[in-house]
């Protein structure tokens, strides 16, 4: 699947918000002010004026909705979702080139919040997925003690885990001890009888 590196941001910036929120494994990272900067910052938003605790909350709000898109059971109800994110966002396409990047398009309007930004560029970059017909890449970790969101861009889709907690590795390296602790068993017990 081709993404431009603009989507890709975005999306990546998705995947990084919804993984700061809590589950029954982790605490939620998104906090106070500090681990917004720290946000903002890690996904070079641009444009980012001063940032308050009114920031935070709109930014933990479009962190939930973005959830419910990744949940959403179908294309239909996942493009009611986004379409009601973006709608929010006061989404104004507009080019810019920015920052030493060539020209590009950023959905968010001028002067718009922290949380408008977000919502406004990840909400089209998830609307691209959609149009694509690419919603099942939107994925949650697989590995049982891991709930992890991402986005599976393989070629053939088969991605099944996360990349940062190497989920897959653990499970793989459990799953081969366990095949091994059985056959030594299995071999004992022969031997036995």
């Amino acid at each position: 699947m081709l993404i431009n590196h603009d989507t890709r941001c975005a999306l990546d910036c998705v995947v990084d918000l919804l993984n700061t929120a809590p589950d029954e494994h982790s605490p939620d990272t998104l906090t106070d002010v500090g681990a917004l900067c720290a946000f903002v910052e890690r996904n070079a938003v641009s444009g980012v004026a001063e940032l308050g605790e009114a920031d935070l909350a709109a930014v933990r709000e479009v962190r939930e909705r973005f959830g419910g898109v990744f949940a959403a059971p179908d294309a239909r109800g996942a493009a009611e979702l986004v379409n009601a994110l973006v709608a929010a966002a006061g989404t104004t396409p507009q080019l810019t080139d920015h920052d030493g990047y060539d020209w590009h398009i950023h959905y968010f309007a001028p002067g718009a919040s922290v949380a408008d930004h977000i919502a406004a560029d990840g909400g089209m970059a998830l609307a691209f997925l959609l149009v694509a017909g690419e919603l099942e890449r939107l994925r949650r970790c697989a590995a049982p003690d891991c709930r992890r969101a991402f986005i599976d861009l393989s070629r053939n889709r088969s991605r099944r885990y996360c990349d940062s907690r190497t989920c897959g590795n653990r499970l793989h390296v459990a799953a081969y001890r366990a095949r091994q602790r059985e056959s030594a068993e299995s071999a004992a017990e022969a031997a036995r009888g």
